[in-house]
């Protein structure tokens, strides 16, 4: 079996968990699940880097020593991992044992081949980011340079330290990058990489005698080792090097490091270049995303504008946060994040696009085959159609998975859904129900759908894998890899549960606001009071937000149990819904089907009768409340909008 080993990098304790660092880790773990699916052995690798001056200095400020305080924030890490279902094979940490061994292991290897000597060392320091600025970096008016990855003050340094010795590799870099052209990904990475070594490598300052926390040097406790030297080793280290019996002989080279663009350098000039020094091989490719930006500004806790994923899992499943991070960033690119993008992405594909059809087609299944089919389907090509749109839709998505494309494979698997819903509009399985002859058609209708959404469900498992194990839980099947279902011709379907209820926007945004701000107080409410508006009256911008559109119905039903309520499928073009309506008494199912009608597309669900009902029928009543359903002109086009 061959092996996969994936990491990301090792988040600072200093800091506390976001949406960055969850974008990271969520592609980490969905790159592992979906190679897990093609049959591949897999190691991933996560934690986090506790050592530092940053650190020391944050401890003390506290009153308490720096492990406790990493403790503690590695807690926070953890248990964000926990919910948002990522599921590493080791947390590893920078003050585990068998990491400082080994990095000790790897000083001594380097200093005894003559790639780390003794010096003095005088710069500008920025101890937030942990490194010394360039020479060209801006002055401040203290006379102290600025720091361009933070905007903070630096601090001037002299000390005495180890240097490596980075100059030699320079050249054996830029061969290695032109031997391997897809070692960072995107190309464009990879050119903004080249382009900084042939400007010229420096020797490195890998430690430190003003810094007491960390891994010290070896035969020279007064040293500390530098951060990155330190850190970057834990991908190593986590396998347990320097033993070659250990899973450092199975799986290294790592096949793929996962990072945010503004540790490439780390990565892709000096980590490699360590290892050329201990003669081990290099990691096969480097994966580099942009930022997820919060009002167009990088989310950092010294910014204040951390977006916390707390917030929205008290409304959202995990599955929801990991699908709109794959699905809405283009790999490499910035993304800015939005609440009501994020709202809009998930009600509109995950909620009425996919959860809707696996709740139509397994409320079928139950309404007609009462969750067992009897095994005597009758295929046509439309179904033999569908099986091969999805053996070429596999294709694409593994490809697109292949090339870290993930937001163009999850574009297509919605295509896919969206081709499914149409699939049950034109073969309308309501019209065959009850019919004796026409039963091993909508058997294979019905039969073929379930097919093809736990074969779909198969492609999403590794972005949203705690729904996806309840679909197959919902039509009983237990298989998690690629290809086209086949259940076996009497398989059972279990009842169907509703995977993501819509979120109601107005009532996400007042819980969010009330917990990012305070409230106002007696005297700022009234400064900021709107004038009242008479009772009954409201205005434009109110009407504006409703929306009415024109839509078909495929399917109506009496809700069993009721004289007055009518169940209806609704096609509104851009999706199928159901309504429930109270018109029983005065519209037979018969007479509605195929109608043109208007409905109130916007309006928050209701469950009636057990039933979710998204929308309204738009009907006049008379005094006696009678409705009266207006006739739409036929050549008006369904999902044409009323204004």
């Amino acid at each position: 079996m061959s092996t996969f080993y994936i990491t990301t990098p090792i988040y600072y304790v200093n800091d506390i968990p976001h949406i960055g660092h969850a974008y990271t880790t969520i592609m980490a773990d969905a790159i592992t699940r979906f190679r897990q699916a093609e049959g591949h052995q897999t190691y991933f690798l996560t934690g986090t880097d506790e050592h530092g001056q940053k650190i020391e200095k944050s401890a003390e400020a506290q009153g308490i020593t720096p492990k406790i305080l990493a403790d503690r924030v590695v807690e926070r890490f953890k248990d964000l991992w926990r919910v948002l279902d990522i599921r590493y094979d080791r947390f590893i940490r920078t003050t585990d044992a068998d990491h400082v061994a080994g990095v000790q292991h790897l000083f001594r290897k380097v200093l005894e081949k003559g790639d780390i000597y003794p010096g003095d060392y005088r710069g500008h320091y920025c101890v937030s980011c942990e490194g010394y600025v360039p020479e060209t970096a801006p002055e401040a008016a203290s006379g102290n340079k600025i720091c361009a990855d933070c905007g903070k003050e630096t601090e001037l340094l002299t000390e005495r330290c180890y240097f490596f010795r980075l100059s030699a590799y320079e050249e054996r870099l830029l061969c290695f990058y032109k031997d391997n052209p897809d070692f960072i990904r995107p190309a464009s990475r990879m050119n903004e990489v080249v382009s900084f070594v042939k400007m010229g490598l420096k020797d490195l300052s890998i430690t430190r005698s003003t810094v007491k926390w960390g891994v010290p040097v070896p035969d020279d406790p007064e040293q500390t080792i530098y951060v990155w030297f330190d850190a970057l080793s834990n991908y190593i280290t986590a396998l347990g090097y320097p033993d070659a019996t250990a899973d450092f002989a199975r799986f290294w080279p790592a096949d793929l490091h996962v990072m945010a663009k503004d540790i490439l350098r780390f990565h892709a000039v000096y980590w490699p270049a360590f290892l050329m020094a201990a003669d081990l091989e290099l990691p096969r490719k480097e994966l580099i995303h942009g930022w997820w930006l919060k009002d167009e500004k990088k989310m950092s806790k010294s910014r204040g504008n951390v977006l916390d994923p707390h917030i929205l899992l008290k409304y959202f499943p995990a599955d929801a946060i990991r699908y709109f991070l794959m699905r809405e960033a283009p790999i490499g690119a910035d993304a800015n994040f939005s609440h009501q993008g994020f709202i809009t992405r998930i009600n509109t594909e995950l909620t009425n696009d996919w959860a809707n059809l696996i709740s139509r087609v397994g409320g079928m299944v139950s309404r007609y085959f009462s969750n067992r089919f009897p095994g005597q389907a009758d295929y046509s090509a439309a179904e033999e159609e569908l099986r091969e749109d999805y053996l070429e839709l596999e294709n694409e998505v593994r490809s697109h998975f292949d090339a870290y494309a993930f937001n163009r494979g999850l574009e297509r698997i919605m295509e896919y859904v969206n081709r499914l819903n149409r699939y049950i509009v034109e073969s309308e399985p309501w019209k065959m129900a009850g019919q004796e002859t026409l039963q091993p058609r909508l058997e294979a209708v019905l039969k073929t759908l379930v097919r093809a959404i736990l074969s779909a469900n198969a492609l999403l498992a590794p972005v949203i894998p705690r729904s996806a194990a309840r679909v197959r839980e919902f039509f009983n099947h237990a298989g998690e890899g690629f290809g086209w279902k086949d259940p076996g011709e009497k398989f059972a379907v279990r009842d169907v549960e509703p995977l993501f209820p819509r979120v109601d926007p107005k009532q996400f945004f007042a819980e969010e606001l009330q917990d990012s701000h305070p409230s106002p107080s007696p005297k700022e409410a009234q400064m900021n009071e709107k004038p009242q508006t008479p009772e009954g009256v409201i205005s434009f911008d109110e009407f504006k937000k409703v929306r009415m559109v024109v839509a078909r119905v495929v399917a109506a039903e009496k809700v069993e149990k009721t004289d007055k309520l009518l169940r209806l499928t609704v096609d509104t073009d851009s999706d199928t819904r159901t309504l429930v309506a109270g018109i029983a008494q005065y519209y037979t199912p018969e007479e509605l089907v195929d109608r043109k009608i208007i409905i109130v597309a916007n309006l928050q669900p209701a469950t009636i009768r057990g039933i979710e009902s998204r929308g309204m029928i738009l009907a006049a009543s008379d005094k006696d409340g009678r409705p009266y359903i207006p006739v739409i002109p036929e050549e008006t086009p369904v999902g044409a909008i009323m204004r």
